[in-house]
C-alpha cells in the first residue's frame, strides 16, 4: 500500500509541526555570545516628549577608550559643519553634570534622568562631565566609555564631542540634543 505524500509546508490544511515533522533537541555543548548587539534596540520611545531609551549596557571588553582619548559622534542627519562647531565650542553650554564617583548603574540613571530634564526644558547643548577614568584600574576610564556608549544609543542625542581643556578637556563631552 502507498504512503500518501509528506505535507508541504505551503499546504494551508496543514500545521506547522505536522509540516516539519518529529524533531529531537540538539545537544549543546556551548554557548556562543555575540560579540555586539545585532540591532540597536535602545531607541526612544515617539510616544511622551523627549523619552530616553531602556537600558543600555556597555561590554568592557570592547571599550578601548583610554583616559586621554578624545570622543566625537554624530548621527547621519547631522552635518559635519555642527560637530566642527560642538568641539570648538561655539554652542552656549545651557546646563551641566557631573558624575564623578557614580557607579555605572547609577551614572546612568541620573544621566538618563538629567538628559529628560534637558529635552523638557527645551536645552540644545549640555555639559556631561564624567571624568578622565585615571583611577579607574585595569579597565580604564568605565564612566568614560559607558557615557560615550549609553550616547550613541539615546535617538535625543544627535551628536557629542570632548570638551575644549577650559571646559573639562578629555574629561567631559558637550552634548547635542535633539530639537523637540
Amino acid at each position: 500500500m502507498a504512503r500518501p505524500p509528506p505535507p508541504t509546508p505551503t499546504d494551508p490544511d496543514v500545521s506547522f509541526p505536522e509540516a516539519v515533522g518529529p524533531v529531537r533537541p540538539l545537544k549543546v555543548t556551548h554557548t556562543l555570545v555575540p560579540a555586539t548587539p545585532p540591532n540597536p534596540l535602545h531607541k526612544r520611545r515617539r510616544s511622551t516628549r523627549g523619552d530616553l531609551a531602556e537600558r543600555a549596557s556597555p561590554n568592557p571588553k570592547d571599550a578601548f577608550i583610554q583616559s586621554g582619548d578624545e570622543l566625537s559622534f554624530r548621527r547621519a542627519s547631522v552635518p559635519a559643519q555642527l560637530l566642527h562647531q560642538l568641539r570648538r565650542g561655539q554652542f552656549l553650554i545651557e546646563a551641566d553634570i557631573d558624575l564623578h564617583g557614580l557607579s555605572a548603574q547609577a551614572a546612568e540613571a541620573t544621566l538618563r534622568r538629567y538628559l529628560q530634564s534637558s529635552l523638557t526644558a527645551g536645552h540644545r547643548c549640555v555639559r556631561v562631565v564624567h571624568g578622565k577614568g585615571q583611577r579607574s584600574g585595569p579597565l580604564g576610564p568605565v564612566i568614560k566609555q559607558s557615557v560615550a556608549f549609553w550616547l550613541r544609543h539615546w535617538e535625543a542625542v544627535q551628536a557629542f564631542a570632548t570638551t575644549r581643556p577650559r571646559d573639562g578637556g578629555s574629561g567631559a563631552l558637550l552634548v547635542l540634543l535633539d530639537k523637540l
